[in-house]
């Protein structure tokens, strides 16, 4: 499955094209290797994404055509969530 549709479908990113306009612009890895949006994606597949100030690491567990919103979340494991500044409140 291409990576974009797979973030899209997994419910990681709500759009294909903004997807696509991420890996394309050289923010999201696959195992280690930048990504475009046309890659393809295989469970066990550690995905390393960009969002500004977030970094989200997810295992790919399972590729899905469709989903519900319920099974969405069986499509992957995060597996590390970080950022590169706090600035909730204490």
């Amino acid at each position: 499955m291409r990576l974009d549709k797979y973030l899209k479908v997994s419910r990681i990113i709500k759009r294909r094209s903004v997807a696509k306009e991420i890996a394309d612009k050289g923010r999201i890895e696959i195992n280690g290797k930048v990504a475009k949006s046309s890659t393809e994606v295989a469970p066990k597949d550690e995905l390393v994404i960009k969002f500004g100030n977030k970094t989200l690491t997810v295992q790919v567990d399972e590729l899905l055509e469709t989903t519900k919103k319920d099974d969405a979340e069986r499509m992957y494991t995060i597996v590390k969530e970080e950022y590169a500044q706090d600035f909730r409140q204490n």
